[in-house]
């Protein structure tokens, strides 16, 4: 019985061993997966353009520098020898609000607009983020849809606004299927809010422009109403300032034919600088009084650009 228990367990460990050495063959031949090249920064306009060094300058900077430690003291030599990256000659970092790409969890809302743009009827284009995703909200404090069935409902309108979404969130929706498919006579654009946290005013307003050349190139037809970004918080947050700056730099990309740029921002709040709780209740989004405000300002502006193509 014995004899015969050694001969099962031996048998069983050839099995083993054999079912291990296939799979490691298999491994062995399949082809590794191919890396995916790193998104490339978006093409900005130079209106918006952030002034940076060429490579040439970078250098010339450097050996320059070289020099100053040359004939540095030693104490100073040493310091840096200490501390590396202590002093060096540093290139502006990549502006991350011109690289396309897009949060995980706003896939499935870009999947569902990329079958709206398969449609290939839509006549004008919202694109943004939350405060234009609430033009659906049929109820609740950012109800936007009766606003936009009373003034808009005369056109097939295809809202691309998703909420949280930033300008390199549009940037990769734009070249991953909503901007293919369709041909809409005009396009609403309000974007960049988002990107306060983590951007500055000077790289968000490029954002916004490479964001206004993706369209140009995916709808050359369209005429693009640009908006301003609306205001947010209270008069004392430093947001403001940023949307500011913001605004003042895109509103460089209007050109009068194919890019029409619009401030309607001081019409939400008062002469104070404060938002009415009735216009925006969280300081951010707007409610139904708000999206009456933003329509009332953007129908005749945006019925003109839709009868001019």
């Amino acid at each position: 019985m014995r004899c015969f228990d050694n001969v099962s367990t031996t048998r069983v460990l050839y099995a083993v061993l054999a079912t291990l050495l296939v799979a490691g063959s298999v491994q062995a031949q399949a082809p590794a997966p191919s890396p995916q090249a790193a998104p490339v920064p978006a093409a900005v306009p130079a209106a918006v353009a952030i002034p940076r060094p060429t490579a040439a300058e970078i250098q010339v900077a450097r050996d320059s520098f070289a020099k100053f430690l040359g004939s540095a003291d030693a104490a100073a030599r040493n310091v840096v020898q200490k501390y590396p990256g202590l002093l060096e000659v540093r290139p502006p970092a990549p502006n991350t609000a011109i690289v396309p790409g897009l949060a995980p969890q706003f896939q499935a809302k870009h999947q569902a607009n990329r079958e709206v743009a398969k449609q290939g009827d839509a006549e004008v284009l919202f694109m943004g983020d939350s405060i234009t995703d609430f033009w659906r909200n049929p109820e609740g404090p950012f109800a936007g849809k009766p606003v936009l069935d009373k003034h808009f409902g005369q056109w097939k309108v295809a809202n691309f606004g998703i909420a949280g979404d930033t300008t390199q969130g549009v940037l990769y929706r734009l070249q991953n299927g909503e901007g293919q498919g369709f041909s809409p006579r005009a396009v609403m654009l309000m974007i960049g809010t988002n990107n306060t946290a983590r951007n500055t005013g000077a790289e968000i307003a490029e954002g916004i422009g490479a964001v206004v050349l993706e369209l140009q190139r995916d709808f050359p037809q369209a005429k693009i109403l640009l908006l301003g970004v609306f205001p947010r918080g209270r008069p004392n947050d430093p947001v403001r300032a940023t949307i500011a700056e913001i605004n003042r730099t895109i509103a460089k990309l209007h050109d009068g034919e194919r890019v029409h740029y619009l401030d309607i921002g001081a019409k939400f709040v008062e002469a104070d600088g404060t938002i009415p709780a009735d216009v925006m209740s969280d300081l951010l989004h707007p409610g139904p009084k708000g999206y009456e405000i933003w329509a009332q300002a953007v129908k005749e502006p945006l019925a003109k650009l839709m009868a001019s193509r």
